[in-house]
């Protein structure tokens, strides 16, 4: 006979099954802090599509594990985000343009290591192995929903940043319309939603010993994710 598992056995965390993509310059701060940037060689105009980059598979943190930083880091930034996931493909919209279901939402953390070259990050600033935090469920939280969403950011239990998503420059559906405009987007696929800046410029920094922990205080289904920083093998 089938005996129930305890109440305390741990769920099964969730991880991407697909491609992750990052999106910069959606939150009106971080894009007003570099508007000068945008008008520079070599692109002089801001962009007019949505900027994105890629997390790759070797990145994926889940709750509760471990980040290794490499010795060259001695500080990376974390960037707290959520980030929607695509389910199955829906029927063509009346625009043309077939779009997939949303299978939910998830906490995420981008860890990236301070680099100057911000319009083409390099890979090996953003994709070092486990430099992307994923929460630990999906919540079921509608996309016109999202602009409630708030993060509380904290650093061995200290407040160092409360992320706003009222704040957006597109709105999660314009967000996903956009992208899905020239890009086909996948089931198991995840899309964040941006990431905001501190009011001095840049995210929050970390080091080998720190304790990241992110929560929606507006969204308690989205869950805790929770990463230990440590110093990377040599």
């Amino acid at each position: 006979m089938n005996r129930p598992a305890p109440a305390d056995t741990p769920q099964a965390l969730y991880r991407p099954r697909g491609t992750v993509y990052g999106s910069l310059l959606n939150f009106h701060r971080e894009r007003d802090q570099l508007a000068a940037q945008m008008t520079q060689a070599p692109y002089k105009a801001p962009p007019g599509a949505p900027v994105l980059y890629v997390k790759t598979a070797n990145t994926f943190t889940p709750n509760g594990g471990r980040v290794p930083i490499p010795a060259t880091a001695p500080q990376i930034e974390a960037g707290a985000t959520v980030a929607v996931v695509f389910g199955p493909l829906s029927p063509v919209q009346p625009s043309g343009i077939a779009i997939q279901s949303i299978a939910g939402l998830v906490l995420m953390c981008d860890y990236s290591i301070p680099h100057a070259s911000y319009f083409r990050p390099p890979v090996k600033f953003k994709c070092p192995d486990g430099f992307l935090g994923v929460g630990p469920q999906l919540a079921g939280v509608a996309l016109t929903d999202v602009t409630a969403i708030t993060l509380a950011v904290r650093v061995n239990g200290a407040l160092v940043q409360s992320v706003d998503f009222a704040n957006l420059v597109r709105s999660a559906s314009e967000l996903v319309a956009d992208v899905a405009a020239f890009m086909t987007l996948r089931e198991g696929d995840a899309l964040m939603l941006g990431l905001d800046s501190l009011a001095v410029g840049g995210r929050p920094l970390v080091r080998v010993g720190d304790v990241v922990d992110i929560r929606s205080p507006s969204h308690p289904a989205l869950g805790v994710l929770t990463n230990t920083l440590i110093a990377e093998a040599a």
